[in-house]
């Protein structure tokens, strides 16, 4: 299929406008975003796209009451030429030398303890994005393996009184749920760590739910993998030990209180896709729920949160 690249400049440019634009465009079919200050970035196939359609949504922004103005313009994209460009782009990843996210065609790379593959698609978490790659050090940290391990998981660590007074050692026979999947990176890696079976993992996205599948499939997980296409309202009450969240702050917000109820007691909560500075209103929301912020990490002000449910 061809697509049309659909480039709005929003000004002024914010996290939170790009998401109202974003809303606004939820009626026209759009395989996927990204976000390129101060450019969101829309990615249509060309049979689905009506540029009348396309002004109207735009035209509520300028002069209106919204508080910021759009433009935009469009760009062709060939099917040859844009998978091209994905492979020529996508290059492996290595986290803390023990996790491998290789697309098909890499070949001849070292072996590492948990390798994925993935075929590099227009669908979040390939792992190349800082929010993703906290994710999994977190991952591998819960697991025993990582670099602030011995500080949550040691016998006198902040996990220490989770899980029912047992503390929290690894993933192995968690239950967990991979809320915002994309590429089911992060989903794929529980189920390679043990976790229960089947991981779940949901996106809103119908393009993410099909990598996801695919993806598990290549990686011989379809059955440890179960993908679901909805938001937060199919998370289930009291049912996961961890839940992995990395989407955005204002949809981490909104969803606390369901990730609260989704968790059983002394459950583990994993939070990125935000900023540093977004820290502080999230460990309230957090806490009002009944979360304590255990850690923090952040990278080129990018952050992660480790809470446990009290």
């Amino acid at each position: 299929m061809n697509y049309i690249e659909v480039a709005i400049e929003i000004t002024p440019y914010t996290e939170e406008n790009a998401e109202i634009v974003m809303a606004m465009l939820d009626d026209i079919p759009f395989e996927s975003f990204s976000t390129e200050e101060p450019l969101l970035k829309g990615y249509i196939g060309q049979d689905n796209f009506n540029q009348q359609n396309l002004k109207t949504v735009l035209s509520f922004f300028n002069g209106g009451d919204s508080g910021f103005d759009v433009s935009y313009t469009t760009s062709f994209i060939q099917e040859e030429n844009w998978n091209k460009t994905w492979e020529s782009d996508f290059e492996p990843i290595f986290i803390d030398g023990l996790v491998t996210v290789k697309a098909p065609f890499h070949k001849n790379l070292p072996l590492t303890k948990y390798n994925i593959r993935i075929e590099p698609k227009m669908a979040f978490g390939t792992g190349h994005h800082q929010t993703t790659t906290m994710m999994v050090k977190a991952m591998l940290d819960l697991n025993g393996e990582g670099e602030k391990s011995a500080e949550l998981c040691g016998a006198s660590g902040l996990l220490a009184g989770c899980c029912g007074g047992k503390g929290w050692r690894s993933l192995r026979g968690k239950q967990v749920l991979d809320m915002g999947t994309g590429t089911g990176v992060l989903a794929i890696l529980a189920a390679k760590m043990k976790a229960k079976r089947a991981v779940h993992a949901i996106d809103v996205d119908i393009v993410a739910v099909n990598s996801a599948k695919e993806n598990a499939w290549k990686n011989r997980l379809a059955e440890a993998v179960h993908t679901l296409y909805g938001d937060g309202s199919l998370i289930q009450i009291n049912k996961y030990d961890l839940i992995l969240a990395n989407i955005n702050r204002n949809i981490l917000l909104q969803d606390m209180d369901t990730y609260y109820r989704g968790m059983r007691q002394g459950g583990v909560l994993v939070l990125s896709g935000f900023y540093t500075e977004d820290i502080p209103v999230l460990e309230a929301c957090a806490a009002e729920k009944g979360f304590k912020l255990v850690a923090t990490r952040d990278i080129d002000n990018w952050a992660s949160m480790i809470l446990c449910k009290e």
